[in-house]
Order: structure tokens, then C-alpha cells, then sequence
């Protein structure tokens, strides 16, 4: 370090004979880029003169940031000896609460930026920049400084992962399960809501409470279940509830009768999936809700909408992450397929199925999807699904290709179509993965029966 001059993230102080320098320079690294400040090295000439009584003096700079840095900073203070002597190193990360200020001068005189190998006082456009770098980290993606990667159960999150891909420390730190805080490799919120040994001590309402009720309120309880699996398998929970409870419907077609969900799945796990990755968990009180009743399903999560969204521009597909590392591992999942689609896919889904457009609101300090199962017209079959499902076989399975010739449809097409019913309920899929080359596609048992 000796051999470099001060510049952007590098300062030599002499002593502490100038504390306002001192503090200035450790606001102005916070605000910007981070740096290290050197106490007992001359600036101009890097001679190393020491710190007498150094433990005293690492004790008064500790106060001294402390009581004069607003918001409070934290910056890691180590005594380190150098030949005969010790001196100070301290280490100022960039801040995640940016702007700090010297409080003696308040607030916007007291905040200072680093411009080469000196610190100069922001202006106003400056300290709009720094809020807004501030505001471009989620919640999610916020350190946690006592736990280390021992907090994270890897197995759960290695068997998600299988399909897709292995998991190392490298992958970790890139889906942001953990991060570099200070030198030490910590988990992130994130990583402690999504595979936490003991996510609950942190966030006791990182869960899913499902129940059943009678009638159309909630004045009795038929069934009920709390959902405390690891986030990307609450999801697959709370929808197998739910499916429990619904009914299926008869749909009369040209030959045979099609049954199907009263809600279709695809509409239900995109409310129940955007519920657990746009959740405030940072909320305290009640866990995400999972409602059926007898004429509709109500899904919601703490938390209202992110701040500059509102419900007519999610409706149009206007998409803003509160949770981007729950977001990122359920894309990786295969859990969300395209950013900001999911509330048109929901609205396509009840569409197609006679059902109302879902109902999207915000209540007190809560997001609520409410989605009736009261059909307000016949489901939408086109006579080329039927055909489909007039040659899938329940017990035999058939390729995209041979459905595809059947149909008289391009393979293209035919893949497309049986994406769709299988998201409808009403197909089954079968194979490794999407690029399956034997993959099999099978009609749902009870999907349709003989006239």
C-alpha cells in the first residue's frame, strides 16, 4: 500500500489532529466508491511515523464516527504493526444508506463525495445520484454480517438445481445467495428466505398459510395447512392445495366430453409464484395467504405494490422486482418464464376458461389477486386443442412429432398448443427436461370420457 499515492479510494493522515478531515474523507469514500485511510503515514512524503498509543487512538476514531457520521457508518478499524511502530488502516465500504454527512454541518452541507485525492461537498444532482445507486439494490439482495454460507442448506438448493445446473461458492455468490460484506463471504436475505437452515428467527412470516372455507367468508374453516417448505417448493404446495378443493367441470365438445379445472392451474400458479417473489418479507404480522372458498380463490402477501407501480400498470405488463434474488433463482427454476408477463398470462388463463379477468388490489398494507371460479361464458376450446386431446391416450404416450402429423399442425405449433393444455391441467408431460428428445406427452386421467 506504501507504494501507491492517495488517490480515489487512498488517503495517508499523518495523526488525528484533524478530525474533520478524518470523517470528511470517511464520508466521502462511503458515498462513493469505498476506499482505505491511512492514520500514522505522512501524506506527502508516505514516511511511516506511527500512532502513539494506538489502542487509545482506535477507540476515539470509533467514537468519533459514531457520534458525528449521520447515518451511522461502520467502517472495519484495524491496528496494524509496521516495523517498531503501528498505525491505523480503515477500511470504508460504499454504503448501502447513502448519503452520509458530517452531522456538525447537517444535511446537504455536510455530505462529501471523493473526485480524484480529495474530497469535495456534493451538490444536489450529486446526492440525487447517490440515492437513486441506493435505491437500485432490493431487499433481498441486503447482507446479513453474522452469517456466513454455513447458514444455507445446500442440499435443498443443490436437489432444486439438478435439472438445470450444479452449484458452487462461484454460483452462489452470481445468483446473489451471498455476497462479499466487509471482507467476509455473508449470506444474503435472499439466501436466507430461499434454503435458510432457520429462515424462520429471521423472517417468522416467510411462509404460506393455506386454508379452505365454507360458503363465501371466512366465518368457518374446512381445512387448513401452514406451508414452512423451502420458497420454490411452497409454491408447488400451495397449489396442490388448492387443486385439492377445486372442483372440475364438464365441457361438452364436438365428439366427448372435456372435464377441466373450475380455475385453470396456469392462472393459479402465476397468482400463487408472484405472491412468494413480490412478498415484503421485511413486514411483520402475517404470512403470504392462500384463500378458497366456494365461488372464488384469494391469493396475497404482505406488502402493496413496489413504490411507482399501480394495478393498471402491472395489468400491462409493467414489471418491477421487490425480491430480485427470489426472482432470479425462480427464473433459474424455470419457475417464472418472462419478466412481467405473468399477469397476462393469469388474465389469458381464466379468459380461455370462461372465467372473469382476475381481480388485483391493494388492501391496507397487502397485494390481493382474488380469481372467481363463477364462469361468465364457455371455456375456450379451439377444434384444433380438441383434436389434440381427441389423440392423446391416457396410458400411451405420444412425441410432439407424431401429434403434430395427427393434427395436421407444424411441430412448431403442435408444441406450442401442448405447452398450453398442459398449463390447463389437461395434458401431462413426461421427460428430462424441455430439450427431451424422448419426450412423451399423455392425457391427464379423467381429462375427457366417452360420450
Amino acid at each position: 500500500m506504501l507504494q501507491r499515492p492517495e488517490g480515489k479510494t487512498l488517503e495517508y493522515k499523518r495523526d488525528l489532529s484533524s478530525p474533520d478531515g478524518v470523517l470528511r474523507t470517511l464520508i466521502a469514500f462511503a458515498n462513493t466508491a469505498g476506499g482505505t485511510l491511512v492514520i500514522g503515514v505522512e501524506d506527502k512524503t508516505r514516511r511511516v511515523v506511527g500512532v502513539s498509543d494506538v489502542l487509545a487512538a482506535e477507540e476515539r476514531l470509533a467514537s468519533m464516527v459514531t457520534d458525528t457520521i449521520r447515518p451511522r457508518l461502520v467502517p472495519d478499524i484495524e491496528i496494524v504493526p509496521w516495523r517498531k511502530r503501528h498505525v491505523l488502516v480503515v477500511h470504508a465500504y460504499p454504503s448501502g444508506s447513502r448519503p452520509h454527512s458530517l452531522a456538525r454541518l447537517g444535511f446537504p452541507d455536510g455530505v462529501f463525495i471523493r473526485v480524484g485525492s480529495s474530497n469535495r461537498r456534493a451538490d444536489l444532482t450529486q446526492i440525487e445520484e447517490m440515492r437513486r445507486l441506493g435505491q437500485l439494490g432490493s431487499f433481498d439482495e441486503q447482507p446479513i454480517p453474522d452469517l456466513n454460507s454455513e447458514a444455507l442448506d445446500f442440499r435443498v438448493a443443490s436437489e432444486l438445481f439438478a435439472p438445470f445446473r450444479g452449484l458452487t461458492s462461484t454460483a452462489f455468490r452470481t445468483l446473489r445467495l451471498t455476497v462479499k460484506y466487509q471482507g467476509h463471504e455473508v449470506v444474503t436475505v435472499g439466501g436466507l428466505l430461499l434454503f435458510g437452515k432457520d429462515r424462520f428467527t429471521r423472517f417468522p412470516d416467510s411462509w404460506v398459510q393455506a386454508g379452505r372455507f365454507a360458503g363465501k367468508d371466512r366465518a368457518r374453516i374446512l381445512d387448513s395447512r401452514d406451508i414452512r417448505a423451502p420458497l420454490p417448493r411452497a409454491a408447488d404446495e400451495a397449489l396442490a392445495f388448492v387443486q385439492k378443493h377445486l372442483r372440475r367441470e364438464a365441457v361438452i365438445g364436438p365428439v366427448r366430453r372435456v372435464d377441466h379445472w373450475t380455475i385453470p392451474p396456469a392462472a393459479l400458479r402465476e397468482a400463487v409464484i408472484n405472491a412468494i417473489v413480490h412478498a415484503d418479507y421485511a413486514e411483520r404480522g402475517a404470512p403470504i395467504r392462500v384463500a378458497v372458498f366456494d365461488d372464488r380463490v384469494e391469493i396475497e402477501n404482505p406488502g402493496l405494490l413496489p413504490l411507482g407501480l399501480t394495478v393498471q400498470d402491472i395489468q400491462k405488463g409493467v414489471s418491477k422486482l421487490r425480491n430480485r434474488v427470489i426472482g432470479r433463482v425462480f427464473h433459474e427454476l424455470g419457475l417464472i418464464e418472462q419478466w412481467g408477463s405473468g399477469i397476462q398470462r393469469m388474465n389469458a388463463a381464466c379468459r380461455d376458461a370462461g372465467l372473469p379477468a382476475p381481480a388485483f388490489e391493494e388492501i391496507g398494507s397487502r397485494f390481493r389477486v382474488t380469481i372467481s371460479t363463477i364462469p361468465t361464458g364457455p371455456p375456450q376450446f379451439d377444434e384444433k386443442d380438441l383434436a389434440i386431446l381427441r389423440v392423446l391416450d391416457e396410458r400411451r404416450g405420444y412425441s410432439t412429432a407424431q401429434v403434430a402429423k395427427a393434427v395436421a399442425l407444424s411441430p412448431r405449433a403442435t408444441r406450442t398448443r401442448l405447452a398450453d393444455l398442459v398449463e390447463r391441467g389437461l395434458v401431462i408431460e413426461v421427460g428430462s427436461g424441455p430439450k427431451d428428445p424422448r419426450r412423451q406427452y399423455f392425457r391427464r386421467q379423467g381429462s375427457y370420457l366417452e360420450l
